[in-house]
């Protein structure tokens, strides 16, 4: 099995969209509108232009399988990259999130420039909290994620990782 990280494309929308479930996004308050998912890829787009976002489509053996990125953030007054990765259910409990979440801190650290990288897991999420874990995140601490609109904060469990140390293959 092989996984890549491919940059987000102009044709990456439906990987989006395929992830946009109750199962997927429960714990971010549920799946979004077609117009939010059409200004997340069009971010996903620009932050590759702008140098601000870095967004890979996973993909397996040549098959889209989720996504995962960086883009930069400030967490305590500190500026980082947070971190995200989101793998469909067809392709989880394999093995693809911890490979595609590691080869995502690599890339943070070789074309990046902050040596932090933040992420955030929902406390009631058993899966992101241990990916984080397996992944060599330490973690740091608890927040109420910043509430957007009508969506209270979220509790969440903050996971940092120094990636100064990590090295080109």
């Amino acid at each position: 099995m092989t996984v890549d990280l491919v940059r987000w494309g102009v044709d990456d929308l439906p990987v989006l969209q395929r992830a946009n479930t109750w199962e997927m996004t429960r714990y971010f308050g549920g799946p979004e509108s077609d117009e939010a998912l059409a200004q997340q890829h069009s971010d996903y787009l620009a932050g590759w232009e702008t140098g601000q976002m870095r967004m890979f489509r996973v993909d397996v053996d040549g098959k889209p399988a989720g996504y995962a990125g960086w883009w930069e953030e400030v967490h305590d007054g500190m500026p980082v990259y947070e971190v995200g990765c989101s793998i469909h259910p067809d392709w989880q409990g394999r093995g693809i999130a911890l490979t595609a979440l590691r080869e995502t801190l690599r890339l943070a650290a070789v074309l990046g420039d902050r040596p932090m990288v933040v992420g955030y897991a929902h406390v009631d999420n058993a899966a992101s909290n241990a990916l984080c874990a397996r992944a060599g995140f330490d973690r740091v601490g608890s927040a109420a994620f910043p509430p957007e609109g009508d969506v209270p904060g979220m509790p969440v469990n903050v996971w940092m990782i120094d990636v100064s140390g990590l090295t080109p293959r």
